[in-house]
């Protein structure tokens, strides 16, 4: 069986009653949204991967001012060669402040929209579930840094 693992890093930027957020466009073309941020470079540290995807998708400078908690995904999947596939995503969750730049789009990447929402409507919003575990983080400031939506005990 491959298996594969991604880490990345993630921002939770609350500003008044509003939150940033980046549609990512799948490879099927199916847009949600999602936080801003991304995969890690090898090398990479991960607050230093969060600064950089926040600017790459929204063109925003931002400050890492807690870590927020770390989730873990995992999928299974048959390649088109060969027998099954295991892919698990490691996100690392900050809360970041917006420090400077200037709203725009991410062009040639994963997402094509970056915009603030009222945090009362993402519950409406079509969104990949990080954003709820990211909200969850950012309210709750679990002591061990897992959203109770993460968590086997609670599912």
């Amino acid at each position: 069986m491959q298996q594969e693992l991604r880490v990345a890093a993630y921002a939770v930027c609350v500003r008044g009653d509003e939150i940033l957020l980046a549609r990512w466009v799948a490879k099927d073309g199916t847009k949600r949204w999602t936080l801003p941020g991304g995969g890690m470079d090898h090398g990479e540290e991960p607050v230093r991967t969060v600064v950089r995807e926040v600017e790459e998708e929204t063109g925003y400078v931002t400050e890492p001012t807690a870590l927020l908690g770390i989730d873990s995904i995992r999928r299974s999947w048959l390649r088109r060669l060969g027998g099954p596939g295991d892919w698990q995503g490691l996100r690392i969750i900050y809360e970041a402040q917006v420090t400077g730049g200037a709203l725009r789009n991410e062009t040639d990447g994963s997402t094509d929209l970056a915009a603030w929402h009222p945090l009362d409507s993402v519950s409406s919003l079509v969104r990949v579930e990080l954003v709820d575990i990211g909200l969850d983080l950012w309210r709750e400031r679990p002591p061990v840094g897992r959203s109770r939506l993460t968590d086997p005990a609670n599912g």
